[in-house]
């Protein structure tokens, strides 16, 4: 019963922080929160949890606030995440149902996550090497001049401008040739079928299908985790408070996209986990003073993350309840649900 209850004082003192950024007395936790026991009995089960290093004393005759151990032990112990309400709900899908192409869901997407949380939010597109190829067209837009344009299932669109002799009859064979063998196949399966595209056109049009099968292949080189959406940077400002040094690490954090996007794939790998890294867990030495909430989306084959960024001190389940919401909305729009 008394680690119950040390678990119950644990959850007051994170709760009371996050909402008054004040140290928690043991009086606090009493009155606010229904606890049948005294004072003393609370401030035996605070010294238990300071000494196995949950809590701490910022300064002398002050009440307790959350250590990094603290924050992640009560993120364990939170069984099921609140839903959002009907009237959140029916916001977030009118929203992102609004958006009128793939970049403006992503974008729509973070800046909702980062109205919604207050944080920074930030989105990956769904990765290009897992998408499914819809559809290839080829545009003269001179003449030697060819755009290619790229049509995953995802939504996602890649175009490329070549340099080539172009023939309009070359360029419809070419065109139903790349689409015959290249159509319904994920991007790595490519390279095997541009050999059979090259065998079904005339030898005059080889040069030509050349030149867009080496467009192709470049795609395969593409990194697509350089493609992201950031949005809420001005909500770090405003929580300078909650960084005990400065925010300047956690800003240039962020602009190692890259970095930052390896971090957030490698927490989440399934779409129905949301995944917390709180302080020192950051692999990343300028997020030392941040936590980061992640999950995984589903755009058809292909897949993206989501994730919200700011201090340790969070409202966890609200902020673990937003971005899972806000994943599956966008998993239902991406895929036509």
């Amino acid at each position: 019963m008394s680690d119950d209850r040390r678990m119950d004082v644990l959850r007051a003192i994170v709760r009371d922080y996050v909402d008054t950024r004040e140290p928690v007395g043991s009086r606090a936790i009493v009155e606010r929160h229904g606890l049948d026991v005294s004072p003393a009995t609370v401030r035996n089960d605070m010294a238990y949890l300071e000494e196995m290093g949950y809590i701490t004393q910022p300064h002398t005759s002050a009440g307790r606030i959350p250590t990094d151990v603290g924050y992640r032990r009560f993120v364990d112990q939170i069984a099921h995440l609140k839903p959002l309400s009907q009237a959140e709900r029916r916001a977030i899908e009118t929203f992102l149902e609004e958006a009128v192409d793939l970049n403006d869901v992503m974008e729509r997407t973070a800046r909702l996550l980062s109205q919604i949380t207050h944080q920074v939010a930030i989105i990956q597109y769904p990765s290009l090497e897992r998408s499914v190829l819809r559809h290839i067209e080829l545009v003269p837009i001179g003449e030697r001049r060819l755009l290619v344009v790229v049509i995953m299932e995802s939504g996602r669109v890649e175009q490329r401008t070549i340099e080539a002799d172009i023939d309009p009859d070359d360029l419809s064979e070419l065109r139903s040739a790349l689409n015959a063998h290249l159509a319904g196949k994920r991007l790595s399966e490519f390279p095997d079928q541009l050999a059979h595209v090259l065998d079904d056109v005339r030898p005059q049009a080889t040069r030509l299908a050349q030149a867009v099968a080496q467009h192709l292949a470049h795609a395969l080189e593409l990194d697509a985790e350089d493609r992201i959406v950031l949005a809420g940077t001005g909500n770090l400002a405003r929580a300078t408070i909650d960084f005990p040094h400065t925010i300047e690490p956690v800003l240039d954090a962020l602009e190692e996209q890259v970095v930052m996007l390896r971090l957030i794939t490698e927490m989440t790998k399934d779409e129905d986990l949301v995944a917390v890294s709180i302080g020192a867990e950051n692999r990343h030495d300028g997020l030392r003073e941040a936590s980061l909430v992640s999950t995984a989306y589903a755009a058809d084959s292909a897949a993206g993350s989501l994730a919200v960024i700011g201090p340790t001190r969070m409202d966890y389940p609200g902020t673990m309840a937003a971005v899972r919401a806000v994943s599956r909305y966008v998993s239902h729009l991406l895929n036509g649900n």
